[in-house]
Order: C-alpha cells, then sequence, then structure tokens
C-alpha cells in the first residue's frame, strides 16, 4: 500500500509538471546568475530539489490520502464485483433451475448495491458496507456450488447395497460360531452402520446449510434495500462480517468432505 501510495505521488501529472518547469527554469536562469559550471547538471539538480519538494508535499496532503484511499476502494469493489460475476458464470454449469433462479435475484441485488455505490454519496460507512456486502455474495456463491455439488452427490449414492451388506452379515453373524470370524463380521457390520450414520447426519448438515444460504439471500435483499435508502450504520456491517465469516468456515467443512468422500 505505501509502495503505490508513493509511486502515485512520484507520477502525479501536477508533480511531472513542477519537475519539467523546475528543469526549463534553472536551465533558463542559472547561465544569467553567471554560474560557471554545467549549467545543464545545475538545473537537473534544481529540477530534482522541486520534483522532491512537490512529491513531499503530495505526500502530506490530507486530499491527496483520501484521494488515494478513495480510488484504491473503487477499485478493491470493482475487484470484488468481478469476482462475483466470475463465481456466478461458474456456479450455472452445476445449479439446477431453483437455485439458478435464486442465485440470480441475490446477483440482482448485488448489480442494484454496486450501482448505487458509485450513484451516490460516498462514506468510509458505506463503502465498508458495500465491500462486506461483496464479500458475502462470494461467499455465498462459492458456498451455493460446494453446497449443489455435495447434495447432486449424496442424492447419487445408493445406501441399498451397503443397508442390505448389513443385514447379510447380522445374519451370518448369527450363525457364526468361530469367535474370530464373528469378530471380522462385526468389525464390517461397524463400519458399514458409520457410513450411513455419517451419511444421514452429513445430509442433516446439508439441511442446515440450505437454511443458511436462504438467510444469506435475505442478508443481501435487505443490505440492498438499506443501502439504497442510505441508511448505513455499524451495527448492519459487524452483521455482515459474522454472515461472511460464517459461510466462508462452512464452505470449507464442504470443500473438505468432498475432497474426503468416502467412494461406496
Amino acid at each position: 500500500m505505501m509502495t503505490r501510495l508513493v509511486l502515485k505521488a512520484v507520477f502525479k501529472f501536477s508533480n511531472i509538471l513542477w519537475l519539467a518547469a523546475g528543469f526549463l527554469g534553472s536551465y533558463l536562469i542559472i547561465p544569467q546568475t553567471g554560474f560557471g559550471g554545467d549549467a545543464t547538471l545545475a538545473a537537473l539538480i534544481s529540477a530534482a530539489c522541486i520534483y522532491a519538494a512537490s512529491i513531499i508535499y503530495t505526500l502530506s496532503s490530507k486530499k491527496f490520502h483520501e484521494d488515494f484511499n478513495r480510488k484504491q476502494k473503487i477499485s478493491r469493489i470493482r475487484q470484488l464485483d468481478r469476482e462475483c460475476q466470475k463465481l456466478g458464470y461458474e456456479a450455472r454449469r452445476v445449479l439446477n433451475q431453483a437455485h439458478y433462479q435464486k442465485l440470480k435475484k441475490v446477483m440482482e441485488s448485488k448489480n442494484e448495491i454496486v450501482s448505487s455505490f458509485f450513484r451516490g454519496e460516498s462514506s468510509y460507512l458505506k463503502e465498508r458496507i458495500v465491500e462486506q456486502t461483496l464479500n458475502l455474495v462470494a461467499s455465498y456463491i462459492k458456498l451455493l456450488i460446494n453446497y449443489s455439488k455435495r447434495t447432486r452427490e449424496l442424492n447419487q449414492t445408493d445406501l441399498s447395497e451397503v443397508v442390505n451388506r448389513i443385514n447379510l452379515n447380522i445374519r451370518k453373524l448369527s450363525f457364526a460360531k468361530d469367535l474370530h470370524a464373528a469378530e471380522d463380521i462385526k468389525k464390517v457390520i461397524e463400519m458399514d452402520e458409520n457410513i450411513v450414520k455419517g451419511l444421514k447426519e452429513e445430509k442433516i448438515e446439508l439441511e442446515r446449510i440450505n437454511a443458511k444460504l436462504e438467510y444469506m439471500e435475505s442478508t443481501v435483499s435487505m443490505f440492498k434495500h438499506q443501502v439504497l435508502s442510505s441508511i448505513e450504520s455499524q451495527d448492519m456491517l459487524d452483521k455482515l462480517e459474522a454472515a461472511v465469516n460464517e459461510a466462508s468456515a462452512l464452505d470449507s467443512v464442504l470443500q473438505e468432505r468432498r475432497r474426503n468422500r468416502a467412494r461406496y
């Protein structure tokens, strides 16, 4: 950030003009003073001093810092908006029609929020709220993508084979006379039961994630109305940040489950 700030001051158009004017003025004035040295070198040194002074003055300007921070924030918001658009295109390939319609509404709310930001008066709080809303939309899309993929995988998982194997091994166990063989059968039954139990628990967890997705959809819609009405508060910002953090945590869990997915 500091490097960009300094470079912005170095290449500021008015400072470049000071450099050129300083060199030209010094080059024209120095020979008239009777300076016996190299007039070009003296002009360069003089121009460099003027240029350095103008840069220092720019860096000490409160307005320059405010303008720089404002442009950085705008750049950040545009970057987040592009990220949301990219994620939205990715999501369309994996979502069913119902989920796509929900995503479409969220994206429409996002577009209205971004348009309002560039159209209305700016403030630090509004900038932060718009930024966090875009973070929330990005987190929502990532979570929705992984939720849709995992839901499809679970729906395609046929547990009947595992259940039949459990029933078959329970019957085998009732006839098993060898203690070692019985222990092995018990272990197989236990593993299969854990598979069934784990999948049932994951389906319940996906139901909770679906409820969280609906909450995020409502949150984006609510904040859209508040941003459009210029009703911003620190409480809004705190709620957004909490929602973003929770969504990121849920998405990480889903991604981990998909990576470690058992094969049946």
